[in-house]
C-alpha cells in the first residue's frame, strides 16, 4: 500500500503533479492494481521463450485472456485492469502489421517493448487522464529470445526471466537463483511452472501456457502437450 499522510493527500488528485518527495501518487496506485492481480510469468531459453499466466477461476464465466499474441514470433503477457491491457495490445499488434508494410520485415521484439513502454510513459504526463493499470511481459524471437517487463510509469527493462502481479517478488527471488542460461523447452516450462506455485495452488484447468522457438511460432500449449514433454504440474 502507497502510505499517506494527511499533508501528502492533495498531490494524488491529478498525474501531472510531483509529491515534494518526487513521487507521483496516482503511477504509485496504478501499481498496486498491478501487484493484486494473478501473476504472469515469461521465461526465455536457449531456442526461445516460454509464458505462463493463472486464469481466474469460475464455473460461470470463461476466463479472459492474459497471454496475447502481438505477431507470430511475439506474445505478451499482463497482469492488472484487464480493459487497459487490452486497448494496448490492439494498438500494439497494428504497430507489428505496420511494421511489416513499412520495412517488410517481422518488428523486433525490443522495438515492440519500446513501443508499448512509451505508450504508459505518455500517460502519466497529462492533467485529465490515469496511468494505465496494468503491467507487461513482453518476449519473442528474432535472432536470440528477449524478454522485457513494463509497467505504469512506463519504466521499460529486460530480463531472462521475470514475473509480474501477486507475489511477483517471492517469484524473481526463486527465478534469480533456479534460471540457467543453457535451459531447453522443458526446462523453462517446468521453471515457470514452479515459480506459479510460489503464489499458490497450480492446477491443469487454471493456467495458460504459450511458447515461441526459433522454428515455431506463437503456441498455446494443453495441458497433454506439458504431460508429453515430461513437465510436471
Amino acid at each position: 500500500m502507497v502510505d499517506m499522510t494527511p499533508e501528502m493527500m492533495g498531490y494524488d488528485r491529478t498525474i501531472v503533479v510531483f509529491s515534494p518527495d518526487g513521487r507521483l501518487f496516482q503511477v504509485e496506485y496504478a501499481r498496486e492494481a498491478v501487484k493484486r492481480a494473478p501473476p504472469a510469468i515469461g521465461v526465455t531459453f536457449k531456442d526461445g521463450i516460454a509464458f505462463v499466466s493463472r486464469k481466474r477461476e469460475s464455473k460461470l464465466v470463461k476466463p479472459g485472456e492474459k497471454i496475447y499474441k502481438l505477431d507470430d514470433h511475439i506474445a505478451t503477457a499482463s497482469s492488472g485492469l484487464v480493459a487497459d491491457a487490452r486497448v494496448l495490445v490492439d494498438v500494439a499488434r497494428v504497430r507489428a502489421q505496420q511494421n511489416k508494410l513499412i520495412y517488410d520485415e517481422p518488428v523486433s521484439v525490443s522495438s515492440m517493448a519500446k513501443f508499448i513502454a512509451d505508450k504508459q510513459q505518455l500517460y502519466t504526463q497529462y492533467a485529465g487522464v490515469r496511468p494505465y493499470g496494468v503491467s507487461f511481459l513482453i518476449g519473442g524471437v528474432n535472432e536470440e529470445s528477449r524478454l522485457f517487463e513494463t509497467d505504469p510509469s512506463g519504466i521499460m527493462l529486460e530480463a531472462k526471466a521475470r514475473a509480474i502481479g501477486k507475489s511477483a517478488d517471492k517469484i524473481n527471488e526463486f527465478f534469480e537463483k533456479s534460471w540457467k542460461p543453457q535451459m531447453n523447452v522443458k526446462d523453462a516450462l517446468q521453471l515457470a511452472i514452479e515459480g506459479l506455485k510460489k503464489e499458490g495452488k497450480v492446477e491443469e484447468d487454471n493456467m495458460t501456457v504459450v511458447v515461441i522457438t526459433k522454428t515455431e511460432d506463437f503456441k498455446e500449449l494443453t495441458a497433454d502437450d506439458l504431460k508429453k514433454m515430461g513437465v510436471k504440474i
